[in-house]
């Protein structure tokens, strides 16, 4: 056999062995990963069509390698980035290998046109990089910014806690530019005033400062802070979450709330829109709050929440809430005036009244405070047999405690008239219309949200006039003799 034949048979067995007794690589199956940063942000605010590509590393400090099964954007295909693990593009990747005591870098690249309309483009673009390692899920975040607006206080201040104040002054936003609230924001010694047709981004989410995990996107007016909304019926003031893309339009629990603290007085919402938060607004004690001519929908919580408060609500819509539409605890002043609260879908009540708040976590006992509700001209209606709760702790015995009444009012009421509870309900409910069939002709279409009355609704000419009160949530004139209950005047 030629010699040459021979040198290539002989280096074939010799690979061929070697291939055969290599060993399989061993892979760390307890270790996870670090990264070189735990949000990557895009700082640049796009003013026109453009791109921008920015990078983090992935560690593995172990001495063996690593195998990170996935690698995805959260958001998939409908995500504004792009992914490049190590030098290979895609939106996944699967069975990464990272060497021991080595590292890859992940490219991320944001293309923004920030004159696409908000559902396409909004202010906020984010989204996360997960990782699924040994078991493991960890994330690094992604921020971009991609329309012009005023970030309040920053463009960086997702999780954390800042404070506008203005020596007992007063600071109108009224640039033409939105205002995006991104974090916690504190108002104090100062009156925050939003002008007709203002819109207030809120960036809510899960954010975490040291130790502290928590809803992120809050409004918080100090004892000294006041909040003076100025819509008019033609230029609502919008407060909602910065998510406008179609799919959350009606998605509750956006971003936390407004919340009135300790010895906030004075704040006016008039002719505003607030949406898709945890709670709608949050009246702490010996706070006060007026709402006139505004709506208030698509909570997690409840609409609008009062404990020991003082809220004065007209002309309003509360609707589409997680829990109660309205809730009044731990005592107060209240007072609905042609307001709708529609509450469908959910195992709580439109309306709840207590008069204490709980001493201990299990409710045992309870500390009492004094309750005075007056509701006037109003719907209180909704998917349960009961859509008024009302929990007095001295069960009657101290009626001045626990001191309501309501006149020319629909209601829903059935175990709330037992005689374990309020049996004498009526006697504080007159006139009123207690309406138990759910198909009752009242609004115009409850699966479409649509609570304008319907042409026979049966709150037609059920309320009494009231002085100072000629128009409705739209700015319809009431009949002056025998108005409509509810916020809506109903229009032929």
């Amino acid at each position: 056999m030629p010699t040459k034949i021979i040198f290539i048979l002989s280096l074939c067995c010799a690979i061929a062995l070697q291939w055969g007794c290599r060993k399989e690589e061993v892979f760390d199956m307890n270790s996870s990963l670090e990264f070189s940063l735990d949000t990557l942000r895009f700082d640049t605010v796009f003013t026109e069509l453009g791109s921008s590509t920015r990078f983090f590393k992935v560690y593995n400090n172990s001495d063996l390698s690593i195998k990170i099964s996935n690698i995805q954007l959260a958001n998939g295909s409908n995500s504004l980035f792009r992914l490049n693990v190590d030098g290979i593009s895609g939106n996944t990747a699967q069975d990464v290998e990272i060497n021991g005591n080595d590292s890859i870098y992940i490219f991320i690249e944001v293309t923004i046109d920030p004159d696409a309309p908000l559902s396409v483009s909004p202010y906020i673009v984010d989204d996360l990089v997960r990782f699924e390692t040994n078991g493991n899920t960890q994330e690094v975040r992604l921020e971009a910014w991609g329309q012009n607006a005023n970030y309040i206080p920053s463009r960086f201040s997702r999780g954390q806690f800042s404070f506008l104040s203005c020596d007992f002054g007063e600071v109108v936003w009224d640039d033409p530019k939105p205002y995006v609230i991104y974090g916690v924001l504190f108002v104090d010694s100062c009156t925050l005033t939003l002008p007709p047709g203002q819109k207030v981004y809120v960036h809510g989410g899960i954010a975490r400062n040291g130790d502290l995990v928590f809803n992120d996107g809050l409004m918080i007016f100090l004892e000294n802070g006041k909040l003076n909304v100025k819509g008019t019926s033609t230029d609502p003031v919008t407060i909602q979450g910065d998510r406008l893309e179609e799919e959350f339009r009606d998605i509750s629990g956006q971003w936390s709330g407004i919340r009135f603290s300790v010895g906030s007085t004075g704040n006016l919402i008039e002719h505003a829109i607030i949406k898709n938060s945890v709670v709608g607004t949050f009246v702490d004690s010996a706070a006060s709050l007026t709402i006139n001519n505004s709506q208030i929908f698509n909570t997690s919580g409840p609409g609008i929440f009062g404990s020991h408060a003082s809220i004065d609500v007209t002309n309003s819509l509360i609707h589409t809430n997680g829990t109660f539409s309205a809730q009044f605890s731990y005592g107060g002043n209240y007072s609905l005036t042609y307001c709708t609260l529609a509450n469908f879908l959910n195992n709580n009540e439109a309306l709840q009244l207590t008069n204490f708040r709980c001493a201990d976590a299990l409710c045992q006992s309870g500390i009492p405070n004094g309750l005075t509700c007056r509701v006037k001209n109003s719907i209180i209606y909704g998917s349960g047999s009961d859509e008024i709760s009302m929990v007095d702790i001295f069960n009657g015995d101290e009626p001045d405690m626990f001191n309501y009444n309501f006149e020319n009012c629909i209601v829903r009421t059935d175990e709330l008239t037992d005689m374990e509870n309020f049996p004498n309900f009526y006697d504080n409910c007159d006139p009123c219309e207690n309406v138990q069939e759910f198909n009752a002709i009242l609004f115009e279409s409850i699966d479409e949200r649509d609570f304008h009355l319907d042409s026979l609704s049966i709150a037609e000419s059920m309320a009494a006039p009231i002085p100072g009160i000629p128009i409705d949530l739209e700015f319809n004139f009431r009949d002056v003799s025998t108005p409509d209950l509810g916020c809506y005047e109903y229009q032929e």
